[in-house]
């Protein structure tokens, strides 16, 4: 029986895992066992943090908010309550975007939401 090698895609499977490993420190990055455990690893957090991200862009935009509203006098909790109840439709997001970048518009949607539930 002939000897089968099977040098072609074993090599292809390491030089995966040595591209993916690029930019790991030591061995982690030459040496297969080490880079096959340390690329496993680091697509675990990839994976993770793929959606702690959004937690993390949305904590934001709740701080970014709050600070906002209460330079107009209102907390954040109270400016949410306000918008729902005046039945204005603007995500976490771009009421961020506004606090940033559009103070006058975000001081005009303060105002409208709060005459809204006022009445």
């Amino acid at each position: 029986m002939p000897r089968v090698k099977r040098g072609v895609t074993s090599h292809k499977k390491h030089k995966k895992i040595f591209q993916l490993a690029e930019g790991h420190r030591g061995t982690r990055r030459n040496v297969f066992r080490p880079a096959h455990e340390s690329v496993m690893r680091s697509m675990a957090y990839m994976y993770r943090d793929r959606r702690n991200r959004k937690r993390d862009m949305r904590r934001l935009w709740i701080v970014r908010i709050n600070a906002a509203a209460r330079m107009h006098g209102i907390s954040y909790s109270q400016l949410m309550h306000a918008l729902h109840v005046a039945q204005i439709d603007v995500d976490r997001k771009i009421l961020a975007e506004m606090a940033v970048n559009d103070l006058g518009a975000f001081g005009t949607l303060v105002k409208t939401a709060l005459d809204a539930a006022k009445a």
